[in-house]
């Protein structure tokens, strides 16, 4: 048993789980925006200008997601909220003070046609520089390579903080502990490690939880889950563990999609997928009604699994993030009900070769459905895995073992699908 990697396991788990106000793109730009202001004089703080430059794949997840609290979508309205009413401190909560009146005014830089959003020619996947402009000054703030990494400020052109290139291969180790470690050291922690060390992902439960509860007794986009529910009172689905599951999820993502005032707990940079790790799991610890110590133990196999799959991918793709943060909910669901290592990666294993290849074409209302696909398929196989079935090393890309099938996985998602991201994103801002 590696327990060497366990403070690593835990230091990647603080990093990548963490409160999220709102789809994590267009708050990238809000904190960028957040950020520049803060670098004016206070007697000179009136916009004329907001310019925002992103990558095309921030572009694609940002360009048509509400962003909390405005009733708006897109990155527009995103960098100009973030400037008037944006706390930097706060980081990927940074809206999370906004009023009623910030939007208004927020609203009114738009209609007079003072921000405006381009894509920039850079290679990085997440790439946001948010520039603004008032009488006499300039302020610039550039975020990349995660949604809170400020690599540059710049001030009337004077760049007044760059960051330091982390290029030392000691601190490559540092930031990813999978390096040197395999699904088999993830299971062992998660279900071996002191209770006390890992409880804090409870609070995984605890925000998503209260989100789902929110999509589900109020209007959020396409209202996913809110359809499962009137539908199981209809008497058109009946009740039980797979549809609570659907329903449960799906409502958390359409609450968060749709503009919600309610944090969610992320998952590798995505509130989707912070979701997707979390309420099938809660579900099934509920039906079957697990303890605290249980319940903490599959959140934290589900969410650690979900970031050592994730950890083989670019950050943004064509592959829909939502559909290996459920890869690691299966884990978790098997795990609760009995399952060992054999049974989890068979489990894995069988998701792989299911829903390999749903497409990531933006942040939006629908990827309520998506989220509650990859959900549904998690149920589908951990019941397959319990009673020795699974999708085979003969079939596609699946391997004999789970290692190898997620990294055939991670090579489609990082090979032939980044000539999918390219056609998809075309399609998207030329329709």
């Amino acid at each position: 048993m590696r327990t060497d990697l366990w403070p690593a396991f835990i230091n990647v788990i603080k990093r990548d789980v963490v409160p999220a106000l709102g789809c994590t793109e267009p708050v990238s730009v809000a904190l960028a925006a957040a950020i520049a202001m803060e670098q004016f004089p206070s007697q000179d703080r009136t916009i004329t200008h907001i310019e925002v430059k992103v990558s095309p794949n921030l572009m694609k997840n940002g360009m048509g997601v509400m962003v909390p609290g405005t009733g708006m979508a897109g990155l527009a309205i995103a960098a100009a909220i973030g400037a008037l009413a944006g706390n930097s401190q706060a980081q990927l909560e940074v809206l999370k003070g906004i009023t009623d009146n910030d939007v208004e005014q927020a609203k009114t830089l738009l209609n007079a046609n003072k921000v405006s959003v381009g894509v920039a020619d850079v290679s990085n996947i997440l790439y946001a520089q948010v520039s603004i402009y008032s009488q006499d000054h300039c302020a610039s703030v550039t975020i990349a390579d995660s949604h809170t990494q400020v690599l540059a400020i710049e001030l009337d052109g004077i760049t007044t903080f760059r960051a330091q290139p982390q290029t030392q291969q000691a601190d490559d180790n540092h930031h990813n502990p999978f390096i040197d470690a395999c699904a088999q050291d993830v299971f062992d922690f998660a279900t071996q490690a002191p209770l006390e060390d890992i409880a804090f992902i409870e609070q995984a439960f605890e925000l998503n939880d209260a989100l789902s509860h929110e999509g589900l007794n109020s209007k959020y986009g396409l209202e996913i889950g809110a359809t499962f529910q009137r539908n199981v009172d209809r008497g058109l689905l009946s009740g039980g563990l797979l549809t609570d599951v659907l329903r449960r999820t799906a409502a958390a993502s359409d609450a968060r999609m749709g503009g919600a005032m309610k944090p969610a707990m992320s998952n590798s940079g995505s509130g989707n997928q912070g979701i997707a790790a979390t309420m099938p799991v809660v579900v099934v610890a509920d039906f079957i009604n697990a303890d605290r110590e249980h319940l903490i133990r599959a959140l934290m196999l589900s969410h650690l699994m979900a970031i050592y799959i994730k950890s083989h991918q670019n950050k943004l793709s064509a592959l829909c993030g939502a559909t290996t943060a459920s890869m690691g909910a299966v884990s978790g669901i098997t795990w609760l009900l009995g399952g060992n290592f054999e049974q989890t990666s068979a489990a894995i294993c069988s998701m792989i070769g299911d829903i390999t290849g749903i497409i990531c074409d933006g942040a939006k209302a629908s990827c309520a459905m998506k989220v509650s696909s990859a959900a549904g398929s998690a149920v589908k196989s951990a019941l397959m895995a319990l009673d020795g079935i699974r999708v085979t090393g003969c079939e596609g890309i699946v391997a004999d073992d789970v290692d190898s099938t997620i990294r055939n996985l991670s090579a489609l998602a990082n090979g032939a699908m980044t000539h999918t991201d390219v056609q998809i994103l075309d399609i998207m801002v030329n329709k």
